[in-house]
């Protein structure tokens, strides 16, 4: 069965245009006729069988983030922060932060407020508000929504419970672009140390496709099951048929490695065995016994456990795979983990702005600049909390203003296409907040996940093509209109890269549809090669 829990989840705009008319009412048909809910929704079965599997990227799916929606997500994520006791956390404040994000259609941050709900941390809510809040992430066509679904229904969350459904729901969340659902999916396909036979649902074909495609998109936990499938080659049935090679062996340490780098936990206790003391001297994955590697993976092993939003991307900062030598190390917890985890520069002082000097509803904070979303509206009210202002054509100068949801919108004198002057509503377009940074490179992530450094002087960036210049910390970056700019501009895209190494490639490294040139690699931290 899933471990069934409530995580947090570490469009575009025509399906939010879609989303606005379901909001209008433009759903119903005729008066007898009423929306099915998504909760109700009709779904084809889950098929184990099917003979492909198209990979969908999940963050080219989702709507657009506004940046202070994100910071006020980030900020209520660093106050759950595991090192704090539950007893100590301010869950008011958590609440109230993850709701204001969630007014602003941050889609994680609507799926966390409704884990919020049903942990019972704001009273006047519960189950059945969480699965709304679910179902209007779904309206946006959030894969992680339908994944959140399905657990529903398995946990008979605010809903009967029907694992039938639940599967339903987690495969057309896999469809989507989840890697959760792909996942968990792909386990059930027979995959996995405990799975070598057949069975009536083996489909190691798909499922290798499914873990692939999770694994591109950073999610770490899916390399420990994707090892195996490296490991040794295997017929469709999941029996494995043929030995291991010492190129399949060294094809899964990597992937095992690089999950250690995502963030996942059995990742890194599997190495800390194969390099400290394997099950099996004869099938080891690693090239040679290595009391010093087991121990750093014990130690990263041990902080994942206890921490499951860390990640290393800088992991061959202080522990690199064989054949490279290991980096002098003291032999603290904090300096081992302090060399592997993400950096990032001092954020950027932004200048006043004009918005920033006006008072409500037109103030906006100097961290922050506006961006027309391309999204209208012709509705009486704002249909959810957001920067609005009249859009571009008619005659209007009225700067951007804060909108809450259902807040009446104001009416204009404008001119009528005939030339009149006549005074009644306008239609209004939304904005999102952006950071006011000028597009510095400024990977952000709750408190306590990012290491500051200096900012290296001078400022230097490489195409995917060249040769690594100089030996240290590189950042990917794409533009912040690229589709796939959500899990390609984040801190666990990081690596650490000697002089004369090459450049990670998309494609062929982390598995994703994404050319080369569309990447650029800047310099985050020259430090020195490990802590000593």
């Amino acid at each position: 069965m899933k471990k069934y829990k409530n995580l947090p989840l570490p469009l575009p705009f025509f399906i939010l245009a879609v989303f606005l008319i379901f909001t209008l009412g433009a759903c119903k048909m005729s008066n007898d006729t009423k929306e099915v809910l998504p909760r109700n929704q009709s779904l084809p079965l889950f098929n184990p069988h099917v003979a492909d599997f198209i990979c969908e990227t999940e963050a080219s799916k989702v709507p657009p983030i506004d940046a202070q929606a994100e910071d006020w997500f980030l900020e209520a994520r660093a106050m759950e922060d595991p090192e704090i006791f539950v007893e100590d956390r301010d869950y008011k404040k958590i609440v109230d932060l993850t709701r204001q994000a969630a007014e602003r259609l941050h889609w994680k941050a609507m799926l966390n407020l409704a884990s919020l709900y049903v942990e019972g941390r704001d009273p006047l809510h519960g189950e059945e508000e969480a699965v709304q809040l679910v179902e209007k992430a779904m309206r946006l066509g959030i894969s992680a929504a339908y994944d959140r679904m399905g657990t529903y229904y398995a946990n008979g969350t605010g809903v009967n419970g029907d694992i039938t459904r639940a599967y339903a729901f987690w495969q057309k969340a896999a469809q989507m672009g989840n890697p959760q659902a792909m996942d968990f999916l792909s386990d059930k396909l027979n995959v996995g140390p405990a799975n070598e036979g057949a069975g009536y649902w083996a489909n190691i074909p798909v499922a290798i496709k499914m873990m692939e495609c999770a694994f591109s998109q950073g999610y770490g936990p899916v390399a420990y099951n994707l090892s195996y499938m490296y490991a040794s080659p295997r017929m469709a049935s999941g029996r494995v048929s043929g030995p291991r090679t010492p190129e399949t062996k060294a094809l899964a340490l990597k992937v095992l490695h690089e999950g250690v780098a995502f963030g996942c936990e059995k990742c890194a206790n599997k190495l800390k065995i194969e390099f400290g003391d394997p099950f099996d001297l004869a099938n080891m994955l690693v090239p040679y016994i290595d009391k010093a590697r087991a121990e750093r993976y014990g130690v990263l092993s041990r902080a994942l456990g206890f921490n499951p939003n860390r990640r290393f991307p800088n992991l061959d900062k202080i522990l690199p795979l064989p054949p490279a030598d290991l980096p002098p190390w003291d032999g603290q917890r904090k300096s081992l983990l302090d060399a592997a985890m993400g950096v990032r520069p001092p954020p950027a002082i932004p200048q006043a702005s004009a918005a920033s000097l006006l008072q409500k509803p037109y103030f906006l904070a100097a961290d922050y600049a506006l961006h027309p979303a391309g999204l209208h509206s012709d509705a009486p009210t704002a249909p959810f909390s957001a920067y609005w202002q009249p859009a571009a054509g008619q005659g209007l100068t009225e700067p951007a203003r804060l909108f809450r949801k259902d807040e009446e919108f104001r009416h204009f004198s404008v001119l009528d296409a005939a030339g009149k002057i006549r005074y009644g509503p306008v239609t209004w377009e939304q904005c999102l907040t952006i950071r006011h940074n000028h597009g510095a490179v400024e990977p952000r992530a709750a408190r306590g996940l990012l290491r500051e450094v200096a900012r290296p002087e001078p400022l230097l960036s490489c195409a995917c093509g060249q040769a690594c210049p100089v030996s240290g910390v590189w950042q990917p970056w794409v533009a912040v209109d690229h589709p796939l700019q959500a899990i390609v501009n984040q801190y666990w895209r990081q690596a650490w890269l000697t002089q004369g190494a090459s450049f990670p490639r998309p494609r062929r490294d982390w598995l994703l549809d994404l050319p080369d040139d569309d990447v650029t690699w800047h310099l985050m931290d020259v430090s020195i090669a490990g802590p000593g």
